[in-house]
């Protein structure tokens, strides 16, 4: 089985010593993004629904990398520092998933890197017409 490094430019770089995800057979492991601009490595200017749009885009970014898509995700843990912004998390997701949605955690922090809003996380399963990647 193995594991594999996933890495794609068309995400942020790790901001420490981690990899942007992990694949282990058919399960991915995508480590918590944050409103990072890839490239720029710039937080994103706007409000909850921007930073969380940016989340998403990120953790897209590296589902397509390892040849899948955010639909193959069956658990996402979401940090945020104020719970009050779980409603307007939820209309952004839902943007970026469909039904039958995956199981989630969502918590409210102290702080997340860079004193950002919102941190999100994902695992993914990905199936067999994957094994090429």
């Amino acid at each position: 089985m193995g594991k594999n490094i996933i890495q794609t430019d068309a995400a942020p770089a790790a901001i420490g010593p981690y990899s942007q995800a992990v694949r282990a057979g058919d399960t991915l492991y995508i480590s918590g993004q944050i409103p990072l601009i890839p490239g720029e490595m710039t937080l994103i200017d706007g409000d909850i629904c921007a930073q969380t749009d940016q989340v998403f885009k990120n953790l897209s970014a590296i589902a397509d990398a390892a040849g899948g898509s955010l639909n193959d995700a069956v658990k996402i843990n979401i940090s945020l520092t104020d719970l009050a912004n779980f409603d307007a998390v939820n209309a952004v997701m839902k943007e970026y998933l469909n039904e039958p949605y995956p199981a989630r955690a969502c918590v409210q922090v102290v702080a997340l890197p860079k004193a950002v809003d919102v941190e999100i996380e994902a695992i993914l399963y990905l199936a067999e017409k994957y094994k090429g990647i």
